[in-house]
């Protein structure tokens, strides 16, 4: 039995000109082979396939040798090999392979809708006048969709969606957003002209670490990040060739930031690299908590103590179910420590139309707002953004409808609440949901899921498996999670793929599936960690 692979070893696979459909050197098939009784291929046919890919790949330019080294690097686990082989068992499920389970339920990714949640009617109405305008003359549609849509398609070159907006993003959404943030904040003021709009928030923090990286040897930009952290930034700064300086979260304490950690991470990391800039994610992906206003203090203090560059990701901001937890913007938190920090702190903080009760994700839209920038900088951003031309039209349009809902008074506005009330209930209910089944299991234990979309339990693995898995070459969590997937279908993702501290494990699932299916989700995880850890024990 081989190891599953990871995404470098996907990437690098002598059969990679398909990844959907595993080789016969695919780790997956090798695996998948060994769990079912099925032999292996010849070793001849192994011989002649590696010679034939070897001879199709020897006169190309760009080979698996000459590409860029930290494209190899990267990693992003929520999209990695457990998702690949839930892919593969959905193709053999459709034609007609017998498993024992139905359907794979895919719980590896927030994202929203297709998972069964229902998009915002007022949000799709704009969507529907704005892309077909003929629709402005149907009297199917409330006016204040159609105000809605007239002011977003006013702003747009030709009327139309489909023409390319200023590379900072259409002037009227920028100054809606810039009067959400106010309204968000307090009275906090926010210039529009700090504003950008993204495709979605991703874009958003990968264009700010690309600012933020330069140097070599010693003096190489390292930029601090959460462990367990979202993968999109440990790809980044592979990509990016920065260096990756992991603080952790005190899984003890619900997952929340602790002050002598980060002064730990930062005093170490100084010895190799220059720490720059220091990100945080909240509330937390993948760890589901909601950090107090003292923590986000206490960050504030350090991060101006030590000039660091702070990157708030918010793209959670509403999902917020734990009695009390608050959301605390960054922003609002940084002007009410008054002018020693809000006139010097530079701080980045990032938006999306993917979360919350939107779940909008294949819109792309977000924004990010810039604090105490550099003004040389700024135009560098600027550049930056404009060589990609523009954020996707449709996504910004998105995006001015999350920051200017229907308001009271409006003819969508009592149907728009309900809506948006409804979906963040039933999250909340979820959340509470899945805290109290894992907490069930023996061997399993989950903090609280204070907020955002996921849960991220520990699992205590008996040491059997750790050592066949060590055996096979795989994480234990890997193994685990895989045979989970093998044996009924729940496809997770192995708490590995985040970072997590030595000697522990975990998995993460979100919360957003069908509460039905949910409770089947959460039953068949049950049932399989006591048969796993009955059968290695």
């Amino acid at each position: 039995m081989y190891a599953a692979p990871t995404v470098r070893e996907l990437v690098s696979c002598p059969n990679r000109r398909s990844l959907t459909i595993p080789s016969p050197l695919s780790p997956f098939s090798s695996q998948r082979r060994a769990l079912s009784g099925v032999s292996e291929p010849p070793r001849g046919l192994v011989q002649e396939k590696m010679t034939e890919n070897a001879a199709f790949s020897q006169n190309k330019v760009l080979t698996i040798d000459t590409m860029n080294p930290n494209v190899k690097k990267m990693e992003y686990a929520v999209r990695g090999p457990i998702v690949q082989r839930a892919m593969q068992i959905e193709k053999e499920l459709r034609e007609g392979v017998k498993k024992p389970f139905t359907e794979v339920i895919k719980a590896n990714i927030g994202d929203a809708h297709a998972m069964g949640q229902q998009p915002i009617t007022f949000f799709r109405q704009v969507l529907a006048l704005c892309s077909y305008p003929e629709l402005l003359n149907d009297n199917m549609f409330p006016e204040d969709a159609k105000s809605r849509a007239r002011r977003i398609l006013q702003a747009c070159g030709g009327n139309s969606l489909g023409a390319y907006s200023a590379s900072q993003g259409i002037d009227c959404v920028r100054q809606d957003v810039a009067r959400y943030i106010e309204r968000r904040d307090g009275g906090v003021p926010c210039d529009p002209d700090n504003v950008y709009l993204t495709t979605g928030a991703s874009n958003g923090i990968v264009t700010m670490l690309q600012l933020l990286v330069c140097g070599e040897g010693a003096s190489k930009t390292g930029v601090m990040i959460s462990i367990p952290q979202y993968p999109l930034y440990s790809a980044a700064l592979a990509e990016l060739g920065a260096v990756q300086v992991n603080y952790y979260l005190n899984e003890d304490k619900c997952w929340s930031m602790d002050l002598s950690e980060l002064e730990r991470s930062l005093a170490e990391a100084r010895k190799h690299c220059n720490p720059k800039a220091l990100c945080v994610i909240n509330p937390g992906n993948p760890t589901g908590q909601v950090q107090s206003r003292q923590c986000i203090e206490d960050v504030i203090r350090f991060a101006a103590k030590e000039h660091l560059f702070l990157m708030a990701d918010e793209v959670y901001q509403d999902n917020v179910y734990a009695e009390g937890c608050q959301f605390h913007s960054f922003k609002k938190v940084l002007f009410e420590l008054g002018p020693q920090y809000s006139n010097t702190v530079e701080l980045a903080s990032f938006h999306s139309t993917s979360k919350c009760y939107m779940g909008e994700c294949g819109f792309r839209g977000g924004y990010m707002e810039v604090i105490n920038m550099d003004p040389e900088v700024k135009a560098q951003l600027t550049k930056l953004v404009s060589i990609r031309l523009c954020a996707p039209v449709p996504g910004q349009a998105l995006m001015d409808l999350v920051v200017n809902s229907p308001q009271p008074g409006e003819p969508s506005y009592t149907t728009f609440m309900k809506e948006r009330t409804a979906t963040l209930s039933l999250l909340a209910e979820k959340a509470k949901l899945t805290e109290e089944i894992l907490n069930t299991v023996p061997g399993i234990t989950c903090n609280p899921v204070q907020g955002a979309m996921y849960s991220f339990p520990n699992i205590s693995l008996p040491q059997k498996a750790i050592k066949e898995a060590k055996a096979l070459g795989q994480v234990p969590d890997m193994f685990y999670c895989m045979k989970m997937l093998e044996e009924t279908g729940i496809c997770l993702v192995p708490g590995s793929g985040f970072g997590q501290k030595d000697g522990t494990y975990h998995f993460r699932m979100t919360i957003l599936p069908p509460t039905d299916k949910l409770k089947i989700l959460l039953a068949k995880v049950k049932e399989f960690h006591l048969r796993f850890t009955q059968q290695y024990s």
